[in-house]
């Protein structure tokens, strides 16, 4: 059923997808299926629930995973540190940067030194808290200036890893070039 409702959400077809994953979790659930393959399920229930625009249903499952994925195989395992960021990504998505913020603070050293600088996870996060510092409306030019030192550190390592071209790239430039924006927007020598 898990490839089914994949399936389903690669083409598109996101309340299907819905209806798979959930049916699929309910029979785990009544059968008394192991915890990882459970949270598996609800991961990929929370992706089609995102797809369709159900933040709130998303946000509560990725909540879920997280939590259980770090009770089950701990704070250092690549999957927390993986959910870590899909819940952290839910909650910027939602404009709650606060809370994605407050998560990253606690992941990205952990998976910076279980992961490496170079991961892909790594610099991911480190992306996304850069981003909610951004997009966040209590952002001070301290919160701009470490964004853009964060992406200024994270742009060339992604770039060397996944090459120029890559999405992931491209992404992190775009959030650069408005970090920079915002930060020179706030700096008092440029309203003279």
């Amino acid at each position: 059923m898990t490839n089914l409702g994949n399936g389903l959400k690669l083409t598109g077809q996101y309340v299907e997808a819905v209806s798979v994953h959930e049916a699929e979790l309910s029979t785990l659930r009544r059968f008394g299926a192991p915890v990882a393959k459970v949270l598996t399920v609800q991961g990929n229930l929370a992706s089609a629930y995102q797809e369709l625009g159900a933040w709130e249903q998303a946000l509560r499952l990725r909540q879920e995973v997280y939590s259980g994925i770090l009770k089950h195989l701990g704070k250092e395992d690549w999957r927390s540190l993986r959910h870590a960021h899909n819940y952290a990504a839910t909650l910027s998505l939602l404009q709650r940067h606060q809370e994605a913020k407050a998560l990253m603070r606690k992941t990205i050293p952990v998976a910076r030194r279980v992961l490496g600088e170079d991961n892909i996870f790594a610099l991911l996060m480190r992306y996304l808290y850069a981003q909610s510092l951004c997009e966040d409306t209590r952002a001070t030019l301290g919160d701009f200036r470490e964004a853009v030192n964060i992406l200024e550190h994270v742009e060339p390592t992604a770039r060397r890893v996944l090459g120029g071209t890559h999405p992931h790239v491209k992404m992190i430039e775009e959030q650069l070039r408005t970090a920079r924006a915002l930060r020179a927007r706030e700096t008092p020598e440029s309203s003279g």
